[in-house]
C-alpha cells in the first residue's frame, strides 16, 4: 500500500529539512526502540523532538492529528504513533518497521527478565529485590489512577461512570470487554443527543485531504482487504503454532491476548485488571506476586507498558511444558497482542482528519477513558491486596513503602524507573536487617 502515502503539506512539513531516506529512517526507530523507557508521555515527547523539532520529518499539525487518532484506537498509542509516523514517511513499509522496531528490543529483553523471575524467582537476591517492588507498584497504579482521574473525571456523569465501571468488575464480575463496550457506546448515545459530556479529547481544525475518497463503499472496502490481509497474517503462525505445539496452552494465550488487543482503551493499566485475573484466576499461570512482578519489570524496560502481556504469556508456556514452550509462548502473545494496531493504522491513516472531526468518536473515547479510571482503581486494589496485606493483616512496612513511593511520584522529582530501581533497593535493605 506504498501507493497510498499521504505527501505532507509544504505547510506542513519544515522548509530545509529534506524528507528521510528509509535508511535513514529506520535507523531512528531501531535506536527509539531501544531507548524508549518512560512510558507513552516520554516515548511521545521523544518522537516530537526528533521527528518533528529537531529532523522536521513531519509537520506539527500532522502529528498532533496522528497522536489524537491513536489514542482513538484500542492498544499502545506510542507504537500507533510511531507506525503512523513511518506510514506518513514510508507507506506499509515505514509503517510496519517503525511499529515493530518500536517492540521488538522491549519484547527481548521481557523474554530474558521473565525468564529470570520463572527459573530464580525463589533465590534469595531475586526474591528480595521483587518484594521490595511490590509497594511500588502499588503506588505506581494511584499515581496513573489520580493522573488520568484528574482530568477524565471532570463531571458527576464522568464520576459515577468510573464508579459504575468499578462496582461492575468489582462486585458484579461483568467482563472488562463488555465495560469498554458498555461505555463507548453510552459516549456516542450522548453525543447524538448533543451531549459531549466526557470531552474526548482536544479537536483541532482539521485539512481535508482531496485525494482520499471518503465514499462509503471506498472506506468499506479499504478496511474489508485490510482486515481480510490481516486475519491471513495471523492465522498462519497461530495455526501452525497449534498444529505443531498443541493447543495447551496457546489456544488459550491466542483467545485471551487476541480480545485484549481489541479492548485496551485507555493504555495498559486498563486492561491489566482483565490480563491479571485471566492470568491468574482463571488459567493460574501466575501467582498475584507474579503478576506485580511483571508489572515492575515492563515499567523498567523500553517500549510501550503493554509488554507485560509478554511476561504473562512467557509464564503461561513455562507453567506447561519449561523454556520452549514459554519464548515461543511470549513470542506468540506480542505478535496478536500488537497485530491489531497495525491494522487499524494502515486502514484508518488516510481518515485521521475526517475521524477527529466527529463529535461521536470524541464522545466515545472520553466515555471510555471516564470507566477506565474505576477499572485502574479494581487493579490498585488488586495488587494492594497482594502487597499490603498479608495472613496477619496490614504489612505496615509495605504500606508506608507505598505511601512515601507515591508521593515521590506525585511530587514529579521521582520517575517511575528510578522509583522501581530504589524499590528493589529497599527490598534488599529489608532483607539486610531483618
Amino acid at each position: 500500500m506504498d501507493g497510498v502515502v499521504a505527501s505532507e503539506p509544504d505547510s506542513e512539513r519544515s522548509q530545509d529539512q529534506a524528507p528521510p531516506t528509509f535508511g535513514e529512517a529506520a535507523a531512528y526507530w531501531v535506536k527509539l526502540g531501544f531507548t524508549s523507557f518512560g512510558g507513552p508521555a516520554g516515548q511521545i515527547a521523544m518522537m516530537q523532538s526528533e521527528c518533528v523539532d529537531k529532523r522536521g520529518w513531519i509537520g506539527q499539525g500532522a502529528f498532533l492529528r496522528g497522536l489524537n487518532y491513536s489514542m482513538l484506537l484500542p492498544g499502545p498509542e506510542a507504537q500507533q504513533l510511531a507506525a503512523y509516523i513511518g506510514w506518513r514517511l514510508h507507506g506499509l513499509r515505514g509503517c510496519l518497521f517503525a511499529g515493530t522496531a518500536f517492540i521488538i528490543p522491549g519484547m527481548v529483553l521481557m523474554i530474558g527478565l521473565a525468564w529470570i523471575a520463572a527459573a530464580h524467582g525463589d533465590a534469595s537476591l531475586v526474591k528480595a529485590l521483587f518484594e521490595g517492588v511490590k509497594p511500588v507498584v502499588v503506588a505506581i497504579i494511584i499515581h496513573a489512577l489520580w493522573r488520568i482521574g484528574s482530568k477524565a473525571c471532570n463531571s458527576a456523569l464522568a464520576i459515577g461512570l468510573a464508579i459504575g465501571a468499578f462496582a461492575a468488575i468489582r462486585f458484579g464480575g461483568v467482563p472488562f470487554p463488555v465495560v469498554v463496550l458498555a461505555a463507548g457506546l453510552l459516549g456516542m448515545v450522548l453525543a447524538r443527543a448533543s451531549w459531549g459530556v466526557f470531552g474526548g479529547g482536544h479537536h483541532a481544525d482539521v485539512e481535508a485531504d482531496d485525494s482520499v475518497s471518503f465514499r462509503p463503499a471506498d472506506i468499506v472496502r479499504r478496511w474489508l482487504l485490510v482486515s481480510l490481509a490481516t486475519v491471513a497474517v495471523g492465522a498462519v503462525p497461530c495455526a501452525v503454532v497449534l498444529m505443531v505445539y498443541g493447543v495447551e496452552p496457546f489456544a488459550d494465550v491466542i483467545q485471551l491476548f487476541t480480545t485484549a488487543a481489541f479492548v485496551t482503551f485507555g493504555g495498559a493499566y486498563a486492561v491489566l485488571p482483565y490480563i491479571a485475573d485471566a492470568g491468574v484466576n482463571t488459567y493460574g499461570w501466575l501467582t498475584p506476586p507474579e503478576m506485580i512482578n511483571g508489572l515492575a519489570l515492563a515499567e523498567t524496560t523500553p517500549g510501550p507498558l503493554i509488554l507485560v502481556t509478554t511476561y504473562v504469556g512467557f509464564f503461561a508456556g513455562w507453567k506447561s511444558a519449561g523454556i520452549g514452550f514459554a519464548v515461543l509462548a511470549a513470542g506468540l502473545t506480542t505478535f496478536v497482542t500488537f497485530l491489531p494496531s497495525f491494522l487499524f493504522i494502515i486502514a484508518g491513516a488516510p481518515y485521521i482528519e475526517a475521524l477527529q472531526a466527529k463529535a461521536w468518536a470524541r464522545n466515545a473515547l472520553g466515555a471510555i477513558t471516564a470507566a477506565v479510571v474505576g477499572v485502574i482503581f479494581n487493579l490498585a486494589v488488586f495488587f494492594g491486596e497482594a502487597a499490603l496485606l498479608s495472613d496477619a493483616g496490614i504489612h505496615w512496612i509495605n504500606a508506608v513503602a507505598a505511601v512515601v513511593a507515591f508521593v515521590l511520584l506525585q511530587s514529579g522529582r521521582v520517575g517511575v524507573p528510578l522509583m522501581v530501581a530504589l524499590g528493589a533497593g529497599f527490598g534488599v535493605a529489608m532483607q539486610t536487617l531483618l
